[in-house]
């Protein structure tokens, strides 16, 4: 198939599967491809054939790519916007939470309208031991933070401290609330980033400093919360949502070009900190691409820490 006007091909190395792709397969998403389509919307590959309208990439180019879908194949098209280099020091399997993982937690961390983390505050970050938790907790020490961070069971736990946060509190044994309102004498903390939703948002908003924000940017655990203005307005509480889809065009409206310098600049902004070896993304296992079912069964099965990644060939 022809490339359309700024399009690059890409021989796909691995590619990567999330709840979110789940939820696409199950027709549970917001955004629903036609069929038949392959699922996918993370890869990392070599640049194989460019469109003269291109203007950042070549042949050869090794990168990180935003798809729509199609990203669980041998070859996939993608929009010159949504394709970025690949920092050096990762191999091809790693570098798939490029994609989605560590620019949903940058964009959410760090940008103004969301929880603009500054140096000296405290970050409470759940389900840390998830694909976007690691990186939260990894962005959030490299921007000043203390970082508070939640997960289930002693593998998980471990991982979250390893990856540099400063407190572990294992949600499965402990309630979450006390420890943090202890380990902040009272106070709270200053932001948190929630994947989760349900009671965890609800309980957040308990151990929240005042002028504090929360962030979802997602709902894991199956419930939407619904917010409890009241508890806002007590201690001056902001609720900012977050979703990168939109910015790389999963929306109704198509946003990607609009948005591309604004999304590049992140992207450049964590290539520089993978390269000085500020942030380590971590792939739980490999699958080979005919057992694409089985890494999303270990997704559900909540048995993963970091990410799962589907390898070519």
């Amino acid at each position: 198939m022809p490339l359309k006007p700024g399009q690059v091909r890409i021989k796909v190395h691995a590619a990567g599967v999330s709840f979110a792709t789940t939820l696409v397969i199950a027709g549970k998403y917001q955004r629903r491809p036609p069929f038949p389509f392959a699922p996918g919307t993370e890869v990392s590959g070599v640049v194989t054939e460019v469109d003269p309208a291109c203007k950042r990439l070549e042949v050869d180019d090794e990168v990180v790519a935003v798809l729509d879908w199609g990203g669980l194949a041998e070859e996939a098209v993608a929009h010159e916007v949504n394709v970025f280099a690949k920092p050096r020091n990762l191999g091809f399997v790693e570098a798939i939470q490029l994609a989605i993982s560590y620019p949903t937690s940058a964009g959410a961390l760090t940008w103004p309208m969301a929880l603009d983390v500054q140096k000296g505050q405290t970050l409470l970050v759940h389900a840390a031991a998830g694909g976007v938790g690691m990186a939260a907790v990894e962005i959030g020490k490299i921007l000043g933070a203390t970082v508070i961070a939640t997960a289930g069971g002693p593998r998980k736990t471990e991982f979250a401290k390893a990856h540099g946060a400063d407190h572990v509190i294992d949600y499965a044994t402990s309630d979450f609330r006390e420890e943090v309102l202890k380990l902040t004498n009272g106070r709270g903390v200053d932001r948190v980033y929630d994947p989760v939703g349900g009671d965890v948002f609800a309980q957040s908003l308990r151990c929240m400093a005042v002028e504090g924000r929360i962030c979802p940017i997602g709902f894991a655990g199956g419930t939407i919360p619904q917010i409890p203005a009241n508890l806002l307005l007590i201690k001056t509480l902001a609720v900012t949502g977050f979703n990168y889809g939109y910015y790389v065009g999963w929306s109704s409206h198509d946003a990607r070009f609009e948005q591309a310098e604004r999304t590049f600049a992140l992207m450049e902004r964590i290539r520089g900190w993978c390269e000085a070896g500020l942030c380590r993304p971590h792939v739980d296992r490999t699958f080979h691409l005919d057992q694409a079912a089985e890494a999303m069964r270990a997704l559900l099965e909540r048995s993963v820490t970091g990410r799962v990644a589907i390898v070519m060939g």
